[in-house]
């Protein structure tokens, strides 16, 4: 037996409209058609479908057993195209981002939980990552778009920048260094530092750049978040490096200067990297169009 999905429309056309010219119409076939293909399915199966009358059909008993398992299937092709036409349109599914330290502390906690009130069919699975981490995993096409710092070279890859991410050091309201507008990672290079877990991405690419200025940067204690590395600096127990919007938010609480750095890395936007736009899922594609979107 070999009926298609247009066969099992045919005959439940047919079989509603009470008339082959009306379900063939209802069908969207010519009546022709529609009589040949009706007579190749009865053929094929060997059972008659249809009682034809001068006035119209009426469905054997074989053939409203047909009719019965054709609605629950097309039914179901039905519910399948939904389904999956969710998944082409991005509103469900799963999305793996990766993100630096700033962007997962600052930037994306207000954002995706937006987004994620609007797409309640999406997951989105979030890791932390050095910017220069996850510019390899979408170069190995391991993650298909992540935050990261515009610092970090992607010449192979689309980087968009979506918000500022400029560092700043901290430190104790009394310390000498705090009557200044400014200051650069040097200037600070002996001092305790406050930082966050070994293994952060934020702290091992400062910890990188006292590296290649010569020095090991001295921690006094590291904190697993912001919030308690601008305590202990308020609390003049040493001095830290941190994004400036997360300075600046927590200096309210907190009293301490905030100097921006002057080096250049320090000089950072957030930015949206992927390959191509091509290259994106339809989920990824919806949740970046809203990542650009300004202040939300």
């Amino acid at each position: 037996m070999r009926l298609d999905l247009s066969d099992l429309k045919l005959v439940v056309c047919i079989a509603d409209a009470g008339s082959i010219t009306h379900g063939a119409r209802d069908a969207s076939l010519a009546v022709g058609s529609a009589s040949e293909r009706l007579k190749s399915m009865e053929a094929d199966t060997g059972i008659k479908l249809f009682f034809r009358h001068p006035r119209g059909v009426s469905l054997t008993e074989a053939g409203e057993i047909l009719v019965g398992h054709a609605r629950e299937l097309l039914s179901r092709h039905e519910r399948l195209k939904a389904e999956l036409g969710a998944y082409v349109t991005g509103v469900r599914g799963k999305v793996r981002l990766y993100a630096n330290t700033s962007a997962m502390a600052e930037f994306l906690p207000g954002r995706l939980a937006k987004w994620l009130s609007e797409h309640p069919d999406v997951t989105i699975e979030l890791e932390e990552r050095t910017s220069a981490d996850i510019i390899n995993s979408i170069s190995n096409g391991i993650a298909e778009a992540g935050l990261v710092s515009d610092a970090v070279d992607a010449r192979e890859l689309t980087l968009e920048p979506i918000a500022d991410d400029r560092l700043a050091l901290i430190v104790p309201a009394t310390h000498p260094l705090g009557l200044r507008g400014s200051a650069s990672l040097s200037d600070a290079i002996s001092e305790p530092f406050i930082g966050l877990y070994p293994g952060n991405a934020l702290q091992d690419h400062i910890s990188g750049h006292a590296t290649k200025l010569g020095h090991s940067l001295t921690y006094r204690i590291r904190m697993s978040s912001f919030e308690g590395i601008c305590e202990m600096v308020s609390s003049g127990i040493g001095v830290a490096v941190l994004p400036v919007s997360v300075a600046e938010r927590f200096s309210k609480k907190f009293h301490y200067p905030v100097l921006p750095l002057t080096d250049q890395w320090a000089r950072r936007r957030i930015c949206i990297c992927y390959k191509t736009p091509d290259s994106l899922s339809p989920a990824m594609t919806e949740l970046i169009a809203f990542l650009r979107v300004k202040n939300l």
